[in-house]
């Protein structure tokens, strides 16, 4: 879990994804067309992504994509659909510094 740690810590928006996934596709272009600069890690393809992914499992995410906005674990398509369908996506991704208006 440290290592995943070290890849959020510092980065406004991290999404772990998998290339082949349609909601990790979906989450990714939500968050171009906000024009938010995402830190994006395809697990499928790193040498090291299946490591990463039982991490991941750690927070019982056993799923991706897996969304941290912040440094702080939001969750996946389900909470970001939610959070932006209740209009609480953008002012999270301003007060992480992801957004600016």
């Amino acid at each position: 879990m440290d290592r995943v740690n070290r890849m959020v810590s510092d980065r406004p928006v991290v999404i772990f994804s998998k290339s082949s996934c349609i909601l990790s596709y979906t989450i990714k272009s939500l968050f171009n067309d906000f024009g938010v600069n995402t830190t994006i890690y395809e697990l499928d393809e790193m040498t090291k992504g299946r490591d990463i992914e039982q991490a991941l499992s750690v927070h019982g995410r056993t799923a991706v994509p897996t969304v941290y906005i912040g440094g702080e674990l939001v969750g996946g398509a389900n909470e970001i659909m939610s959070l932006h369908l209740k209009r609480d996506l953008k002012p999270m991704l301003i007060r992480a510094g992801a957004l600016w208006v």
